[in-house]
C-alpha cells in the first residue's frame, strides 16, 4: 500500500500496515521490526530527544487509565484562497445534521444533502461536497473530522483525512483497552506516530519528505502535535445561525471584482457584514433573541461584473487590443476596475449592467422565497460605490400599480386600431405582408427606427410617412415639440426647452405617466438624440422592474449626489420620493473620496451638518468628545475674556462714585435723596461687576480639574444619555420625503489614527463599510424598529 502527501498538507487516506490481533496479542512489541528503512528512521526518532522520552515515561506512569470512549465527530469545509488552504468548523447545528445524514447514507446507501449555513450552501454528505445556492462557487470539500495534527509552524490544527483518522482510533482503542503506550505506527510513506499516553501522541516526518537546507538530524526529525477529537484543540465553533429570517438585504457591489484591500470578492465581504450583523444582533437585541422576537437579516450578494466581463460582450477582448504594452499591471487594474464607471455611461453598456443587477436581484429572490417558503419579511437593497447609483437609477425609474395599469390601458386603447387599419389609411398598405411576415404589429411598429424600416426594404418615402405617424399618433405631446422630459421632483437648469404649466411648475402627474411611457417606447441600442429622457436615468435605457418593492435603500460611499449634478440636476423636490420604495440612507466615511452628500440638494438655504453614526459600544469615540469639549471650552473662553475686556473698559471711562460734584445748599431733599440713591446704585453695580469677573477667573483655573473629572472620571456615564445630549443639541430638521421627512446623510466615526493623515487613509475608507459594526449596527436599527423591537445598549 503506497502512500503520499495530501493535497490539504495532511496525509492521503490510507492505513498504517498494523494488524490488530497482533497487537492483542503480543501486547508489547511493537509493530515492526527489523532492519528496514522504517527501523532507521526510528532510531533517528529515539536518539533525537531522549530526554522529551524520559519525560513521556515520567507523564505515563503518573497516568490513571481511563476506559476507552468514541470520539465525537464534527465536520469541517475546506476553504482554499490562493496557495493557501484551511480548514474551517461548520456550526454545531450542521454538524449534527451531517452526522445525522452520515448514519441514514451508511443505511441506505443514497445520496442525502443537507443545506447548511443558514441554508446558503448544501452539502452532498455522501459525495462529501459543499456547493453555493446563491452565486457560482467551485464545490469545496468537507470532512468528517475526528484526529488532528499542527506543525511547529502552522498556526491552526488541520484535520487528517477520514482513513487515516480510523486507523488512529483503532490503534488508540487497543492503546487504552490494553493500557499499553509508548507504540509506533509506522506507514509505508515513512511517517510514524508514536503513541506516549492519551495526552502525548506525536507524529515524526520521514527524512526524505524534510526540507533539503536543513543540516542537523533533529531539525529534520522534529514532530508534528496530534491530537483527537475537536475539544482538544483551539479552534472557535459556532452554536448556528438563527432559522427565522427577519428581512432579506441585496447588497451590489461597486467599480472592480474586488472590494477591499485585500482583493476580496463581493461574496467574501458580505459574508463579514453578515456575520458582524448576527455578532451585533447577539449582543444589542439579547433579550429580544431569548424572547424569541429577533431571529436574523439575510444579506445575498449581486454580482454584476462577470456578466459585464465576461465572454458574452466580448469588451475585454475589444479593450485589450487597444490597450498599450507599457506598465501592462496598471493598465490592466484600470481596464478591470476605473473603466466600469464609463460602460456604465455608455448607454450600451449601460443596458447590460441594469438588465443584470435587476435580473440577478429577481432571481436571488425568488430562489430565497423557494427555499424559505414561510418568509413573510420585507426586503431593502445595499449599494456600495457606483452599485449605489445603479441601484438609484433602477429605484426611480420604477412603477407602482397604478402607473402599470395605466400604461397597459393607454396601450390597449392605442391598440384598437390595427396595423392593417393604420397602413390603408396611410395609403401603404402593399407593405403589411412585409411587416406581418417579421412578426409585426401596431406597438411592435411603434418601437422601430428608420434604420429598422430600412432594413425591411421599406424605401424613404413610406419609412418617413410611418415615422411622421408615430410621432403624431403615439408619442405624448412634448416628444412632438422635441421637448425635454423630467423626473418629477427632479429640476435641470432653466432652459427654454423645458416643459412647464402657466405656473412655473415641472411636470404633472400624467407628464410623470407620459415620461415613463415615452421611455418605454425608445428602446434602442444607439442614441436617439431627437427625442429622448433627460431625468435622473441614462438616455435610451429600459429600466427593468423589480420583482418587489424595497423598504428601505442604503447607500455606501456613494456618488450619487455628484453624478445627478453632472447629469445638469440642480436641486431635488423636498416632496419627491421613490416610486415604490420609501426609505433612503447615504451612508459615508468623512475621508472617503467617492462619497458625496444628498441633503444640499434638497435643503440648500440651510446648512445642515450630516448625522453623526454612534459607535456600537454607545458613544462618540474619545479623540472626537475630546475635540468637540476643547473647541466648545475654547468659544467659551474667548467669550468671557472679550467681555470682561469690555466690563473693564466701562467701569475705567466712567468716574468714580466718590467724585460726584457736593450738593448745593438751595437743593431740595428730594433731590438729594435721589442723588443718595444713584450713588448707592453705581456702587452695587460695581460690587457685582467685580464678583463676576472674580467668578470667572475662578472658572479658568479650574477648567483642567473639571476635563480631568469629566473625561478620566466620568467614563462610565450612561451612554444613552449621552448620545440623547447630543441628539437634543441638534433640532429636527425635515429634508423633504426621500427618507420620509427624516435625515438622509450620515457620516460615520473616524478611527483616531486615520485622524492623523485623511491623505493615508483615504483609499481604506471608501473600503471600510464591509467590516463596519458602526454601519451595520445602523441597518439592523433601521430594520428592526420597523419591526417594533426595542433596541438596547449593551452595559461595557
Amino acid at each position: 500500500m503506497s502512500f503520499t502527501p495530501g493535497e490539504e498538507g495532511g496525509l492521503s487516506q490510507a492505513a498504517p500496515d498494523v494488524n490488530t490481533q497482533d497487537l492483542f496479542d503480543c501486547p508489547t512489541q511493537t509493530v515492526t521490526a527489523g532492519n528496514t528503512p522504517e527501523d532507521q528512521v526510528l532510531s533517528v526518532v529515539d536518539e533525537a530527544s531522549p530526554s522529551s522520552m524520559s519525560s513521556f515515561e515520567m507523564l505515563d506512569t503518573e497516568s490513571v487509565p481511563v476506559p476507552y470512549q468514541e470520539v465525537q465527530p464534527h465536520w469541517f469545509f475546506c476553504r482554499r484562497a490562493d496557495d493557501n488552504t484551511s480548514w474551517l468548523p461548520f456550526s454545531r447545528e450542521d454538524s449534527d445534521k451531517l452526522e445525522h445524514a452520515c448514519i441514514a447514507v451508511r443505511e441506505k446507501m443514497e445520496e442525502i444533502v443537507i443545506a447548511v449555513d443558514g441554508e446558503r450552501y448544501d452539502v452532498h454528505v455522501k459525495e462529501r461536497k459543499r456547493y453555493a445556492v446563491y452565486w457560482e462557487q467551485a464545490p469545496t470539500e468537507v470532512r468528517r473530522c475526528t484526529w488532528f495534527y499542527k506543525g511547529d509552524k502552522d498556526t491552526r490544527f488541520m484535520p487528517y483525512p477520514e482513513d487515516f483518522s480510523r486507523s488512529l482510533e483503532d490503534a488508540y482503542m487497543i492503546a487504552v483497552t490494553l493500557d499499553e503506550w509508548k507504540r509506533k505506527l509506522e506507514f509505508p510513506t515513512g511517517e510514524t506516530v508514536i503513541l506516549h499516553n492519551p495526552k502525548l501522541i506525536m507524529q515524526y516526518q520521514p527524512i526524505g519528505l524534510q526540507d533539503e537546507w536543513v543540516s542537523s538530524p533533529s531539525e529534520q526529525t522534529r514532530p508534528r502535535t496530534v491530537k483527537r477529537g475537536v475539544d482538544n484543540i483551539s479552534v472557535e465553533i459556532l452554536d448556528g445561525e438563527p432559522e427565522k429570517v427577519d428581512h432579506l438585504v441585496f447588497m451590489v457591489h461597486g467599480i472592480g471584482p474586488a472590494c477591499d484591500l485585500r482583493f476580496r470578492s463581493i461574496i467574501q465581504c458580505v459574508n463579514d457584514f453578515r456575520s458582524a450583523s448576527l455578532s451585533l444582533l447577539a449582543s444589542h437585541y439579547k433579550r429580544a433573541q431569548q424572547d424569541g422576537q429577533v431571529g436574523r437579516v439575510e444579506f445575498l450578494p449581486v454580482n454584476w461584473h462577470s456578466a459585464l466581463h465576461g465572454d458574452a460582450t466580448g469588451v475585454d477582448e475589444d479593450i485589450q487590443r487597444i490597450t498599450l504594452p507599457s506598465i501592462s499591471r496598471l493598465r490592466h487594474f484600470t481596464n478591470d476596475t476605473l473603466l466600469d464607471l464609463f460602460f456604465y455611461n455608455s448607454p450600451t453598456y449601460c443596458q447590460t449592467i441594469v438588465d443584470t443587477v435587476a435580473s440577478e436581484i429577481n432571481r436571488l429572490h425568488a430562489l430565497f422565497k423557494q427555499r424559505h417558503p414561510e418568509f413573510s419579511g420585507a426586503v431593502s437593497v445595499v449599494g456600495h460605490s457606483l452599485g449605489s447609483l445603479i441601484l438609484f437609477d433602477l429605484l426611480t425609474n420604477q412603477r407602482t400599480g397604478s402607473e402599470a395599469r395605466v400604461l397597459s390601458g393607454e396601450s390597449g386603447h392605442l391598440n384598437c386600431e390595427t396595423l392593417e387599419q393604420a397602413l390603408t389609411r396611410l395609403g401603404l398598405q402593399q407593405y403589411l405582408d412585409t411587416l406581418q411576415a417579421e412578426n409585426l404589429d401596431l406597438e411592435s411598429l411603434v418601437l422601430c427606427h428608420d434604420s429598422d424600416l430600412k432594413d425591411l426594404g421599406i424605401p424613404l418615402g413610406p419609412r418617413k410617412k410611418i415615422l411622421n405617424y408615430i410621432k403624431r399618433k403615439w408619442l405624448p405631446e412634448d416628444c412632438k415639440t422635441g421637448a425635454v422630459h423630467l423626473v418629477p421632483g427632479l429640476q435641470l437648469p432653466p432652459q427654454d426647452t423645458l416643459t412647464s404649466d402657466h405656473d412655473g411648475n415641472q411636470c404633472s402627474g400624467s407628464t410623470t405617466q407620459q415620461s415613463q411611457f415615452h421611455r418605454a417606447q425608445s428602446v434602442t441600442s444607439a442614441v436617439d438624440y431627437e427625442y429622448f429622457d433627460v431625468g435622473i436615468g441614462q438616455v435610451s435605457i429600459d429600466y427593468p422592474q423589480l420583482a418587489f418593492h424595497p423598504q428601505t435603500f442604503f447607500a455606501f460611499g456613494s456618488p450619487i449626489g455628484m453624478f445627478l449634478t453632472v447629469r445638469g440636476l440642480k436641486r431635488i423636490d423636498p416632496n419627491y420620493s421613490f416610486p415604490t420604495c420609501k426609505s433612503f440612507y447615504n451612508i459615508y466615511h468623512p475621508y472617503d473620496p467617492v462619497a458625496y452628500r444628498i441633503e444640499p440638494m434638497i435643503v440648500s438655504e440651510v446648512e445642515l451638518e450630516p448625522m453623526l453614526i454612534p459607535h456600537h459600544k454607545g458613544r462618540k469615540r474619545m479623540h472626537l468628545e475630546l475635540k468637540d469639549s476643547l473647541t466648545r471650552m475654547s468659544m467659551d473662553l474667548k467669550n468671557n475674556v472679550l467681555g470682561s475686556l469690555r466690563t473693564a473698559w466701562q467701569s475705567f471711562a466712567r468716574l468714580p462714585v466718590t467724585a460726584l460734584p457736593p450738593v448745593v445748599e438751595s437743593e431740595t431733599t428730594t433731590e438729594r435723596n435721589l442723588q443718595e440713591t444713584q450713588a448707592s446704585a453705581a456702587v452695587t453695580a460695581s460690587a457685582k461687576r467685580e464678583e463676576k469677573s472674580a467668578d470667572f477667573w475662578t472658572k479658568i483655573l479650574e477648567w483642567p480639574k473639571a476635563l480631568h473629572k469629566h473625561y478620566f472620571e466620568g467614563v462610565c456615564v450612561d451612554t444613552e444619555n449621552s448620545i440623547a445630549a447630543d441628539q437634543t443639541e441638534q433640532p429636527e430638521v425635515k429634508v423633504g420625503m426621500l427618507n420620509g421627512g427624516r435625515r438622509i446623510d450620515y457620516v460615520l466615526q473616524e478611527k483616531p489614527i486615520e485622524s492623523f493623515n485623511e491623505y493615508l487613509f483615504a483609499i481604506q475608507s471608501h473600503l471600510c463599510y464591509w467590516e463596519s459594526e458602526d454601519t451595520a449596527l445602523l441597518l439592523l436599527k433601521e430594520i428592526y424598529d420597523k419591526l417594533g423591537v426595542a433596541f438596547e445598549q449593551p452595559q461595557q
